[in-house]
């Protein structure tokens, strides 16, 4: 028979699970609802088997308790447990948790505030709505990306469990959806303070010296893939081949070297190296080549204005054509 504690880490990957295949799936309405109410169940269930972890598994520790009602109807300094309407007993909530285990050392701050504003999220699709999903949709998935992050070191640090197992991660929105229009979209009262208070804890958490995280950046990169069958992608001028657009920094990524750079590459690799007419001719006969070169201009509208050419370093490849190595 399962412990208490082994119960709620089983339910709580659950519904983290569940909370990721609802994610993943093509969009819907209430897709990012559904995600926020079922990871923060996720959440809970975990914050809870922690909590019975550090109380010898005692389910009475998660029973929240007030003070009696005297009949003059003053309250006792006596205790009972607080119940539900159905008479069973209320349990410390997700936030207050949180803070406990936050004190004594057990849950990371920075874990906390994603929690707390994921949190937050989750209370104003659940007692109130969401009008513009777009605006939201970075935010949520930022977010999300980093709970889960942290829901997966949170079980490794506290209970020694791998979840390699599952696919713990959240489709890019580039892949998940695609938005549809560029109109104006105006935020309600409701998710403009929600914003400003995401703003706000953006301000006020420190992550430096923390392996959990409070937002998870991003970025959709296309890489050359090893995988037998996928499709290749490959540099053209041919104005009929479908356009990838790279922004500034995956260009100089692509192209981290400099004219000076180039030249320091080569000196070091060939011996017989010298920036004469032949190295020149090399590196002309290659400008039009975009697997090398990339051409960058100061007024791109005018290919007249002043330029500078930046290298891929896959160049020595053809400048081993025409020099000895070291």
């Amino acid at each position: 028979m399962k412990s208490r504690c082994r119960e709620f880490t089983d339910r709580a990957i659950a519904a983290t699970v569940a909370a990721i295949e609802i994610y993943n799936k093509p969009d819907f309405p209430y897709r990012a609802e559904t995600f926020c109410i079922l990871a923060i169940n996720g959440w809970e269930l975990l914050l809870k088997a922690k909590w019975l972890h550090e109380n010898n598994n005692k389910i009475r520790s998660l029973y929240v308790r007030e003070p009696y009602q005297k009949k003059d109807g003053t309250p006792s300094k006596r205790l009972r447990i607080k119940r539900t309407h159905s008479g069973n007993p209320f349990t410390y909530s997700l936030g207050s948790l949180a803070r406990k285990l936050v004190e004594q050392k057990h849950l990371d701050q920075t874990a906390l505030k994603n929690i707390e504003v994921l949190l937050e999220l989750r209370n104003s699709s659940v007692h109130f709505y969401n009008q513009s999903g777009t605006v939201l949709a970075t935010q949520l998935q930022e977010l999300g990306a980093a709970s889960l992050k942290n829901f997966v070191l949170a079980m490794k640090d506290w209970f020694a469990r791998d979840l390699s197992e599952f696919n713990f991660y959240l489709m890019p929105l580039s892949f998940v959806s695609l938005p549809q229009r560029t109109d104006a979209i105006i935020l309600n009262r409701e998710e403009q303070k929600f914003l400003e208070y995401l703003e706000q804890l953006k301000t006020q958490t420190d992550e430096s010296g923390s392996k959990y995280v409070f937002m998870v950046n991003i970025e959709v990169k296309f890489t050359r893939s090893r995988v037998k069958g996928a499709p290749e992608v490959q540099i053209t001028n041919n104005p009929d081949a479908t356009e990838i657009r790279l922004s500034e920094d995956q260009i100089r990524e692509r192209y981290p070297w400099d004219y000076e750079r180039l030249g320091e590459e080569c000196r070091k690799r060939y011996p017989d190296f010298k920036r004469n007419g032949k190295y020149h001719g090399i590196r002309q006969s290659l400008s039009e080549d975009e697997k090398f070169i990339h051409v960058r201009y100061l007024n791109p509208s005018n290919p007249k204005s002043s330029k500078q050419s930046f290298y891929n370093p896959n160049i020595l490849q053809e400048m081993d054509k025409h020099y000895s190595k070291k």
